[in-house]
Parts: structure tokens; sequence; C-alpha cells
């Protein structure tokens, strides 16, 4: 639920309210980087414990969710168990924990450690708000075959590590059964054509509208895992240039398009509208993240299934994000709350298990790979998709990106505005412009 609160609230001028922080004092790394190794060598001690005096350290995320009561359980847990280590936990919408977190820290009054997704790590790296975490990472012993690889290496900027992956959190392919039963589909769709077959069969069964395609989110979430599926992507290798315009965005977002204009989907849906239409059981297919397992389990009457994204295009692609352990940087660096963070990051990896609770995929290969995890279906059966899970490039501001570009083409063409050849044209050209300003910025 998080990441949908998420996307419903940080919008442009919140990100740049998050981001622009020039005129607060925090100085902007140029290409070089924002830290060097032996900036930290030797502070984040060794072994995966903290046997030093006792410290507090100020954990600060931005659950706001269902997610929100597992995280603090959690901390009470470790907290109970670790004599020496008091963590406290604040908690705030996410916009406003990407305003300020790296107001506080620039203040000198940030938290110590902290939660992001993986498209702010290179941002918040770029502007000193994050250490580098390559010394804990060794520590620990972890290492790229310790977790699911794409999270593992989408934590890297300018060669060094900043985030510590906690989870991956895919879209998902949810279903009603007894629409499914009724339609007489004994398997829910994992093909192109598959889909539409189970599309009509639903219409026929006197489900009129079964597929809903917002205008707004989680629709460019859609059009993202459509585009890798056609086999493009939003940007060049380097992030120099979108690319989202290319043949295989038009196709994706054609294919959302279609849904509207054959009646499959009403006309203008609101933004989560598809979720409330679930819910209320008056669609039969819907796309949507992972966090909202735990949502339709709380309605009784609701006969849900989860399945992997159908392959609509010619490979499999799914969008995806992580929550990352991150830890701030001080104005004074202290060597103890160093080492107790770091027993912290490796208590909570160890007891991802519970996080996965909060609808969440543990990163770490040996917690999914566990019998416990294997019993929860829901998301035991998404973990299935983490070879095919894209995240955006690991380069500053691209989380900026997104909103006046390809998500603002996505709802123009929905909206039946513009084509989508058009819509997606007008946001490249936009999103090159972003591009260029953020190569400015931040000097690379």
């Amino acid at each position: 639920m998080d990441q949908r609160r998420r996307g419903r609230h940080l919008s442009r001028r919140d990100f740049i309210a998050a981001t622009g922080l020039a005129g607060a004092g925090l100085l902007l790394a140029r290409c070089g980087g924002t830290s060097t190794p032996t900036q930290t060598a030797g502070r984040f001690g060794t072994g995966s414990g903290y046997d030093g005096p006792k410290v507090s350290l100020e954990f600060w995320n931005g659950f706001t969710g269902g997610d929100g009561p597992v995280m603090k359980e959690l901390i009470e847990r470790f907290n109970s168990e670790t004599d020496n280590v008091e963590i406290s936990m604040r908690v705030l919408e996410w916009a406003d924990y990407y305003t300020k977190v790296p107001q506080a820290v620039a203040s000198g009054r940030g938290p110590d450690l902290g939660v992001m997704h993986i498209d702010q790590l290179a941002t918040n790296a770029a502007r000193n708000v994050i250490l580098p975490l390559d010394e804990v990472a060794e520590v620990l012993e972890l290492e790229e075959g310790d977790f699911a690889p794409e999270v593992w290496t989408a934590g890297i900027y300018n060669d060094q590590r900043y985030g510590i992956p906690l989870d991956v959190h895919p879209l998902g392919f949810y279903y009603n059964r007894a629409h499914l039963e009724e339609a007489g589909i004994s398997q829910p769709p994992q093909t192109a054509a598959d889909y539409e077959d189970a599309i009509k069969a639903l219409q026929d069964a006197g489900h009129e509208t079964p597929f809903w395609v917002t205008a707004t989110w989680p629709a460019h979430l859609m059009f993202a895992s459509l585009l890798w599926q056609f086999g493009g992507e939003l940007y060049s290798e380097d992030a120099a240039e979108a690319t989202f315009n290319s043949d295989a965005g038009v196709e994706a977002l054609s294919w959302l398009v279609q849904n509207v204009e054959n009646g499959y989907s009403p006309k203008d849906v609101a933004n989560d509208a598809q979720a409330v239409a679930f819910r209320n059981q008056e669609n039969s297919l819907t796309w949507d993240g992972i966090w909202m397992i735990n949502e339709w389990a709380k309605v009784g009457d609701l006969e849900w299934g989860v399945a992997p994204l159908p392959t609509i295009g010619d490979q499999a692609g799914v969008w995806g994000s992580s929550h990352n352990i991150v830890v701030m940087r001080q104005a004074e660096q202290d060597d103890n709350k160093l080492q107790a963070a770091k027993a912290f990051i490796a208590w909570l990896s160890e007891h991802s298990i519970e996080w996965a609770k909060a609808g969440q995929i543990p990163a770490r290969n040996s917690v999914r790979e566990s019998d416990e995890f294997q019993q929860l279906d829901a998301q035991s059966t998404l973990a299935a998709q983490l070879p095919a899970v894209h995240f955006p490039p690991a380069v500053p501001g691209i989380g900026e990106i997104t909103t006046p570009t390809f998500e603002t083409a996505v709802n123009e063409a929905v909206l039946m505005r513009k084509s989508p050849k058009v819509a997606l044209d007008e946001a490249a050209s936009r999103a090159n412009d972003l591009l260029e300003e953020n190569r400015q910025k931040y000097g690379s």
C-alpha cells in the first residue's frame, strides 16, 4: 500500500521540493560521487552485532499503510532482543519523507537510518544525504549471490552501494475466482490471446466491463510493464535519452487504449478506481501492486486469486520497486551509531520473512527459499516474476522524470485526447529536456 500512496501523493512539485536542496546548504556532488570508501572504512566495525555502549537510533520511513504496524512490531522485537541499541521509528507520508529527510540531514538533525525506494538512491547519494554501504555489505558478508540479482545491482551508483535491499514489490495480476468460474475459465489467462478470450467470456457471463484501465495510477506502471514485454526500454542504456516512445512503447500504450475502445473497460476511470471496483466485485481482472494482497484479504466475500502478470508482448516484463535500508550522512559521524546501524540492518534483513507478511517479496534468496515463505501463497506466486522485474536506471533525478512525461502520456492516450504515438513523442521530448537538466544539476 505504501507504494500506491507514494505514487498518488508524490507530485512533480513535491519531488522538486524534496530534492531542491542547494538553498538548504547541502552541497551537490559532481561526477566523482558523494563519498569515497575511505571516508567510512573501518567505521562499521566487524561482525553483524554491536557490543559498544548503549545508543539510540532514529529510523524514518513512509510506511503509513498496512505495512506500518508490521514494521512497528519488528522494531519492538529488535529493541526487546538488543540491550544496547534502541530504535525509535518516525513515520511520514512518502512525499513528506522525501522532502523532510534531505532537509533534516542538511540542517544536522537528520535520522540515523531510513528506507528509500530504489529509484531514490542515486538522487540522495548525489546530494550527500546517504552514505555508501559497501563496507556494511562486506562486513555482513552480503553479496550478489545472496539476493535477487536485479535488486542487488540496482542499488549501485557511481560504483558504490547506497542501499541494502529489504524487499521487492512488483505488480501482480488479480482475478475474481467466482467471475472466472461463471465464465467457464479454469485458469487465469497468461497470454494475449487467452486474455482477450477471457474478457469476452466474462462479458458473455454478464460482467460488462471486466478489466478497468485507469487514466492515472497505476496505468503508467502497467504501461512500463507492457513496454518491457514488447521489447522496449524507458530510457537509453546511459539514461541520456528517453526511448519509451519507440514502436514497443506505442504498441504497449495502444494495447491499454484498445481495452477502453473495445468496451472492456469504462472510460475515464479515476485514480485507484479499478481497485475500488475489484473490492466491490464490479470488475473481474486487475493489475496492481503486491501490497494490495492484504487489502483484498479484508473483504470477506471477495473470492480472489493472484497470478504473474500475463505476457501480452513477446517476453515477460513487470514493473517493480524495492525498499532499501539506508544510513544517513551526519555532520559528525558517530562510530558507535554506525556500528549499531549495521547491526540493525543485519537483523532486519535476516528477519525479512516477517516483513514479507506485510505484502512484500524478501530480497534475500535464503528467506524467499524458506518453507515459511513458500506457505505465503500470494507472495510466493508473485516472487516467480523476479527474473522479469525491471527497475529504473540508477541515475540522479530519475524519479522526477516519470510524472510529467510518460505518466502524462498514458493519461492523455487512455482519455483519448491524443493518440499513443503523439502522446509518447511529446512526453519523450519533455523527458529529454528534464534528463539534460538533471545532468546539469548533478554534474554527470
